[in-house]
């Protein structure tokens, strides 16, 4: 499950978004998977979308930019 996250993670900071969203639709229900979700949504500017996301995982909408919410999952998978 690691790896997996820490690959998303990647292809995010690579902008292979679309790699990064199959990873995170591959296990849709888990919370470290739905948070990848939640911030692809956020990446393509459908906050509406992300909201929904970050609330299936119980978390709030972050107030930091994406690029410091995704280096902060990748330190938090690494």
């Amino acid at each position: 499950m690691k790896e997996q996250i820490l690959n998303a993670l990647q292809y995010i900071r690579e902008n292979r978004w679309e790699e990064a969203h199959e990873i995170a639709q591959s296990r849709e229900g888990h919370p470290d998977y739905d948070r990848i979700h939640a911030l692809l949504h956020r990446i393509e500017g459908d906050e509406w979308n992300a909201k929904y996301w970050y609330r299936r995982c119980g978390l709030p909408y972050p107030d930091v930019s994406v690029e410091e919410e995704t280096e902060e999952l990748y330190k938090r998978y690494s």
